[in-house]
Formats: C-alpha cells, structure tokens, sequence
C-alpha cells in the first residue's frame, strides 16, 4: 500500500457518499457528529450555533462528497477542517453584527478561534496517541494519580509510567504550538 494512500474506509465512505447511499452519511454522523458538535461547541460556546454548524458540516459531506481529496488527509481530518472554517465563519459573522468589528472585537475573535484551534488540535492528539499514552494521561490527569500509581493501575514499572507520562504530555505540548506558514496543524490535512 502506497504510503500516502487514504485508509480503506476513508476511500470506500467517499465512494458511497458519492452514489447518494444516505446510510453512508448516516454511518459517517454516528462516527463524527461528536466531534463536529464539540469543536464548534467550543469554539462558539453556544449549543444552538454548535448544533447548526454540525448540521450545515454534515449537509455540506453530503451535497459535495468529492470536495475531500484523500491525498490531503483523512476523511476525519476533512471534517474537522469544515467544522472550523464553518465555526470560524459564524465567529466572524457574529463579530460583524456587533456594531461593527472594531480592533478589541477582532482580537478576541482571534484569540478564540487560536483557543479553540489548540484544543481541537489537542483532541485529535490524544484520540490519536498510541493506547498506552492515552491511559497514563487519563490516570494521571482525569483521575488525578500521580506516576507511583499510575503505573500501579498500568501494571508497568514507575520508570515506565514516567516515560509514557513525559512523552504524552510531549505530545499535547505541540497543540498550543503554530503550525510553520504554509503547514496545517497535526491532523487537518493540507491548508485550504
């Protein structure tokens, strides 16, 4: 398989979107619409506005299935993307409705979408992280255990837990971190 090839569910749901199977679309909500709804929750802190960007994300998959190219990236990265410039869009909408986008209005609309740029970003780096990160993070961060315990409850030795604990929060560092001009950040594909 070459190595930039899409993964074969990616291929097969962008094939079935296209023939108009609508339980293809339905199958591709069940596995995203968390996502779609959560990011723009985030980025518009309005349940109402989250739940039109999550149905105008999943009509947009559905009357345009070829928009996503496969060589950009995965089919969850392409909704992701959509998700932000649809929650970026309303961002900027809203903005403009408040006599007009002055400088202090501008700069908190950035300041948010950068906010919530990162926590997407760090979403998409934890769900994507191997297993074994994934639980000493949760141990340690959700369940507050500290590396004794943690590698405890992992069955694995302190050093271990310590490894696995450095490199996860590794990891989670680089969301914060902007991506160089012309690169995307981790797990969106190719810019727009």
């Amino acid at each position: 398989m070459a190595k930039n090839a899409p993964p074969r569910w990616d291929r097969k749901m962008q094939q079935r979107l296209a023939r108009g199977e609508a339980a293809a679309l339905g199958e591709l909500y069940d596995r995203f619409a968390s996502l779609v709804h959560s990011q723009a929750h985030r980025m518009l802190d309005d349940e109402t506005a989250a739940d039109l960007v999550t149905r105008e994300v999943f009509g947009y998959v559905w009357e345009n299935p070829d928009a996503y190219d496969p060589k950009q990236g995965s089919m969850r990265s392409w909704v992701a993307r959509l998700t932000h410039r649809q929650s970026v869009r309303r961002l900027r909408e809203k903005a403009d409705l408040r006599d007009g986008a002055d400088e202090e209005v501008e700069k908190d609309l950035e300041e948010r979408v950068r906010l919530a740029t990162a926590a997407a970003r760090a979403d998409y780096i934890v769900s994507s992280m191997p297993a074994p990160l994934r639980a000493a993070l949760e141990l340690a961060y959700i369940q507050r255990r500290d590396y004794r315990q943690t590698a405890s409850d992992l069955g694995v030795s302190e050093d271990e837990a310590r490894r696995r604990l450095r490199l996860g929060l590794q990891l989670l560092s680089t969301a914060r971190a902007r991506p160089l001009e012309g690169m995307s950040p981790p797990g969106y594909g190719q810019p727009l």
